[in-house]
């Protein structure tokens, strides 16, 4: 029997996926509990749509996230920090304050979550890279540049 899964299931297949299983273990498992539903024209039809709307999302806001990516390269960010003699900072430098310096250097406007720094916390002066995954697809390296106050 073919059905169409409204959810993931464990060694069966993803949402949205269209599935053959035994009849019995659709009418008396899957479909009581909400999982799937039968396959029937008008459902393919939905799914289609769904499918359809669902791409149309991803490819806006992966193209909205290389549009970003394009503003972001080869940008210099400086980071002030307050450091002793010897070059080292006291604390660290993290993915808040990277976002910090982009919104008020830039204008631009990133969750720290998508920043990843190449040395988790920065903790003297230089210059350093740092990595923003904007979308699963779409990466960008940016460069550090933190400076003593």
């Amino acid at each position: 029997m073919e059905i169409i899964l409204k959810q993931d299931v464990l060694n069966l297949g993803y949402a949205n996926e269209k599935v053959n299983v035994k009849p019995g273990y659709a009418r008396n498992y899957l479909m009581p509990q909400g999982i799937a539903i039968p396959a029937t024209e008008s459902n393919k039809k939905i799914l289609a749509e769904t499918l359809k709307q669902k791409a149309h999302k991803e490819a806006k806001i992966k193209k909205s996230a290389e549009g970003i990516s394009d503003s972001l390269k080869n940008l210099i960010v400086k980071i002030g920090a307050k450091a002793g003699e010897s070059g080292k900072i006291y604390g660290s430098v993290n993915a808040i304050q990277v976002a910090q310096a982009l919104k008020e250097q830039f204008d631009i406007d990133i969750d720290r979550k998508k920043i990843h720094v190449d040395h988790e916390h920065i903790k003297e002066l230089g210059t350093f890279k740092a990595r923003i995954h904007l979308h699963k697809d779409v990466q960008v390296e940016i460069t550090l540049e933190v400076f003593a106050e």
